[in-house]
């Protein structure tokens, strides 16, 4: 269970408060205006920004102490952070050894990987060679690799098509409920909510509000997600 325990996170004249839970394999879309904290709120999580006050806590464990690198969590971004002058094979490396000291195993870990998100016979390619579809298969393989129980993903598909991106967001579906995995998605597109998550959590007015059934949500939406949404 990850557990944002009065959790307030305040940077300069901004804050941001949550105080929810969400359970193991729960898949939820975080939504909310631009600015309102989306991604501070995910970046807090990973550990990458200090909270003010409160705790983020898995399976019980304050994870305070621990730095991004060793916490129980993934996470992925827009720009995909693939290095250009590297093969796939070694961008995936970088999730096992960031010496990319790799050891036999850790290959077939590699092949295996890519050979889950449609990329089998490209481990030699540069991500320059890919499409934009490709180079999301290849950072979701690169988070596969790296096994944590909970997976962050800050609009890692925006850039993409709607049918590209409807058809990565089925694979992390897919994958997550493979893995038991516990997923919080950042979206601007309430089509990728409803299809994605049976619980979401809007972020707007200093709030990242309890997580409601995704339907109701947008069914009875309150204010600020009407203003959002233009209705």
């Amino acid at each position: 269970m990850l557990h944002l325990d009065r959790l307030l996170i305040r940077q300069d004249d901004f804050q941001l408060f949550a105080d929810w839970t969400v359970d193991e394999g729960e898949r939820i879309a975080v939504i909310g205006p631009s600015g309102g904290g989306k991604s501070t709120l995910l970046m807090t999580l990973a550990g990458f920004i200090a909270p003010t006050q409160g705790r983020v806590l898995w399976r019980g464990e304050d994870l305070a102490p621990l730095g991004p690198g060793r916490r129980p969590m993934s996470i992925l971004f827009q720009d995909q952070n693939l290095f250009p002058h590297l093969t796939l094979r070694q961008n995936l490396g970088l999730g096992l050894s960031p010496r990319l000291r790799l050891a036999r195993n850790d290959e077939a870990k590699i092949a295996t990987a890519l050979d889950r998100v449609g990329l089998a016979g490209l481990a030699e390619a540069r991500p320059g060679r890919l499409s934009g579809g490709q180079q999301g298969r290849a950072a979701l393989a690169r988070v596969l690799l790296q096994a944590r129980p909970i997976l962050l993903l800050d609009e890692p598909f925006a850039a993409l098509g709607p049918a590209l991106k409807a058809e990565m967001l089925a694979l992390v579906a897919s994958i997550a409920t493979e893995c038991r995995a516990t997923v919080l998605l950042v979206t601007h597109d309430p089509g990728d909510a409803k299809a994605f998550a049976a619980r979401t959590v809007l972020v707007a007015d200093g709030e990242a509000l309890a997580p409601r059934p995704t339907a109701d949500l947008f069914a009875d939406p309150p204010a600020a997600l009407r203003a959002y949404l233009g209705g």
